[in-house]
């Protein structure tokens, strides 16, 4: 089959195939701005690295569940029929359920799995455990966690924020100036949640641009802010943001600047802020010579700024990256609460933002409906934890924590099913991971390819790619309907997850609660049918299925195209009060302040980081940073042919300033060792002066591949959970801090030693 459409968290594309057969997936020629990443797709399936059929790690199959001694992640597999893998599967859900009641089983399905709308593996894994009697679920997750948390007590539901974002459009018509704390990168907006159909961005802040607009890029890396927008680049010490937000807000207070109008009408806990900024309780002015010194930016470009923030339409944008830091509640908090003294919030092109820049959807597009999804059903058991707490659940069973003002138990996990995610990219300090991830009696791992997380499971079931099976695609913020029809057969030793948990549910006798007797064009059928009264309601005629999946994209009006954040809030706080316990912006939380927490205290507050360069010692002088890379969604097709291509010496490339490499004899393309006293990892030098001194930059995602003989088990590909802490980034949120690390890098002179990162883990069977 060659010339279909299919869809991906990044893009629309066609699939072409090669004279040989082989599929790839090309641009979709309606995307103005399409990514690059299709490219891995076909490449990555015909890798070595594609799973081919079931496998098991060869001890485990031989003695079992029981003891591990560390062999998770270190031990060959050997392939096995489905009958046995099936088997060995459900006896072991049923030993589990059976002797420690489903609350022992983790489902880590977290992140980023399949653009389809039916064969989510999400949605599939929690609908067939919450059918087989449910499980310990996360809460939240690693990329804006500290948001979810903490945006309730203080604005409103975070993920609404996020669809109700201010339009760049009204930015390009009335806006004048839009400051960045973490920049705009366009790496990151080749991907939304579920798939985008046009890439609007890139125009959209051109726009923006032609028109005027002014911005500034407060970020360590000059790329982080497109280059068309001539942005001013100003590049603080990491972990700073807070310090410079409050010397912005101390100028608006001694200028006279500030609006308190606004801040008396709209918001309240203003005076206790106030109170803070000038010192009276600890004797510390949070001026812009305070904010100078802590963030190495003058303190007249701080005034300055301040200044004609206050006499310009002002919209002020926080990346989400800065919240995954130490203390990352903070910038959030105080990002509102300059926003406010402003009194610019509500109004067209100005006001503030969080997480632009996250994802292509943010400020660009909505739906304009909902889209079907596959029901999850409801779970039985009623414990969770914060996502990034994973390590801790682990090595702490039964230990006692504190989130959001309470205080919870770490249940007892005996097994762990993990389906569309890989905790060895998205969590820290992965040496402390992979011990913790040692304890549980099974893991079972979905995937199509041998990642980390398959690499340290004891069963390995193999699953249909994208390009393999019929579905939906609809992304969670687009407005575009995409069809995906299967474009090739599936492998023979390859299913679909749909088909592994129907043969599941007849072992398991589940009486059909998970399926409900449908097979997989049945259900597509269903879903289809209620996206189709979805949109008769809305006035909208749609074909059928079939019609659907041999024509093209189906795009719909973008219900709010001149969206404005707040607008109805500030037009009438009363009839459109916030969903805060005053229902006004708080700048003080009442709420926050009696659970006592001295990492999130009850207004915005300077907390130094645990690790900055502010505190940095001769061991490890550097700031990591590690952000989403250019050239793949976090770790999800390493093996395609442009996540490779941008590797160097096949390792991830880290960005180094000029006068840090030179200081370290480092030269453009060398292999260099990153180190901390949690882990090393080598990488491959890029030496660049879009990046500030002091400060060194990797991309996060390559897959990770220790070696477990070096004494500092040394990863080998580039991987920088291996460096990064995994501290919380208070007891509030319990969010993930992995931009707050300090590292030491050198040129690595000894053999460089090979990567094994794509190399199936697979032994003879009859050596085991």
């Amino acid at each position: 089959m060659t010339n279909t459409i299919t869809s991906s968290h990044w893009g629309a594309g066609i699939v072409a195939e090669r004279p040989d057969g082989a599929l790839d997936v090309l641009p979709h020629p309606d995307d103005p701005d399409p990514s690059r990443i299709n490219e891995n797709i076909g490449s990555a399936l015909r890798s070595d690295a594609r799973i081919r059929r079931p496998a098991v790690r060869a001890s485990y199959l031989k003695h079992g569940p029981g003891k591990v001694d560390g062999k998770r992640g270190a031990e060959a597999f050997v392939e096995v029929s489905w009958d046995t893998a099936l088997e060995l599967v459900a006896n072991e859900l049923n030993r589990v359920r059976s002797n420690y009641g489903n609350e022992a089983v983790y489902a880590g399905s977290y992140g980023w799995a399949s653009a389809g709308r039916f064969h989510h593996a999400q949605s599939q894994l929690k609908r067939f455990l919450n059918a087989a009697g449910g499980f310990v679920r996360s809460e939240g997750n690693y990329s804006y966690h500290a948001a979810l948390i903490l945006m309730p007590h203080i604005l409103g539901n975070f993920r609404e924020h996020i669809t109700e974002a201010t339009r760049w459009s009204t930015v390009a018509q009335e806006g004048q100036l839009v400051v960045m704390f973490g920049g705009m990168p366009l790496r990151n907006v080749q991907v939304s949640g579920g798939g985008v159909a046009k890439h609007k961005l890139r125009d959209q802040l051109k726009d923006c641009a032609k028109a005027g607009v002014r911005f500034v890029n407060f970020s360590p890396l000059k790329s982080d802010a497109l280059d068309d927008l001539g942005a001013e680049w100003l590049a603080p010490r990491p972990g700073s943001d807070t310090a410079i937000m409050m010397g912005l807000a101390h100028t608006l207070l001694e200028s006279g600047k500030c609006d308190r109008e606004f801040l008396s009408r709209y918001s309240v806990g203003f005076d206790r802020l106030e109170a803070y900024l000038l010192g009276h309780k600890e004797g510390i002015v949070k001026n812009a010579d305070w904010a100078s010194e802590l963030s190495e930016v003058s303190a007249d470009t701080i005034r300055n700024l301040a200044l004609e923030m206050s006499e310009k339409r002002t919209l002020i944008t926080t990346a989400a990256s800065l919240q995954r830091a130490d203390y990352g509640e903070q910038p959030l908090w105080m990002t509102v609460a300059l926003a406010a003294m402003l009194g610019q919030i509500g109004l067209a092109g100005a006001g503030f933002g969080i997480a632009y820049g996250a994802d292509a959807s943010i400020g660009t597009m909505s739906r304009p409906m909902p889209w079907p999804s596959l029901p999850q059903g409801k779970n039985p058991v009623d414990i969770y934890i914060p996502v990034a707490m994973l390590s801790e659940m682990l090595e702490q069973p039964g230990g006692a924590y504190e989130f959001n003002g309470e205080t919870r138990a770490f249940p007892d996990i005996r097994m762990i099913w993990w389906a569309g995610g890989n905790p060895f990219h998205h969590h820290q300090d992965l040496n402390r991971l992979r011990n913790a991830w040692q304890r549980p009696e099974t893991i079972i791992v979905n995937d199509m390819f041998w990642t980390a997380s398959a690499r340290h499971a004891d069963i390995v079931l193999p699953v249909a790619s994208p390009l393999e099976r019929n579905d939906i695609g609809g992304g969670t913020q687009d407005n575009t309907l995409i069809p995906m029809p299967r474009a090739t057969e599936l492998p023979d030793d390859v299913r679909t997850e749909f088909e592994i948990y129907c043969e599941l549910e007849t072992r398991l006798d589940l009486n059909h609660k998970f399926s409900l007797g449908r097979n997989e064009q049945e259900w597509l059928e269903t879903l289809w049918s209620e996206m189709q009264k979805t949109a008769s309601q809305r006035g909208h005629s749609l074909p059928s299925l079939r019609a659907f999946w041999a024509g093209d994209a189906i795009s719909f009006d973008d219900p709010t195209p001149g969206a404005v954040f707040l607008q109805a809030f500030r037009q009438d706080p009363d009839a459109h009060a916030l969903p805060t316990d005053s229902g006004l912006i708080e700048i003080a939380s009442e709420k926050i302040a009696s659970f006592g927490y001295d990492d999130c205290p009850g207004h915005p507050t300077w907390i130094p980081p645990r690790e900055w360069l502010g505190n940095a010692s001769h061991n490890y002088p550097l700031h990591l940073v590690s952000g989403q890379p250019e050239t793949r969604l976090h770790s999800q097709y390493d093996a395609g042919d442009f996540s490779r291509e941008r590797k160097v010496n096949g390792r991830e490339p880290i960005h180094i300033n000029p006068t840090d490499a030179t200081n370290r004899g480092i030269s453009n393309g060398d292999v260099v060792m990153i180190s901390n006293q949690r882990g090393t990892c080598l990488a491959g030098a890029v030496v660049t002066e879009n990046i500030r001194a002091g400060v060194v930059f990797l991309w996060t995602g390559a897959t990770y591949d220790p070696d477990l003989d070096h004494p500092d088990q040394l990863e080998r590909h580039g991987n920088p959970n291996v460096l990064t802490h995994d501290m919380r980034t208070s007891r509030l949120s319990q969010g993930p801090a992995a931009q707050t690390a300090l590292v030491q890098v050198s040129r690595f002179d000894d053999e460089l030693p090979p990567v094994r990162a794509f190399e199936p883990p697979l032994k003879d069977p009859n050596g085991i």
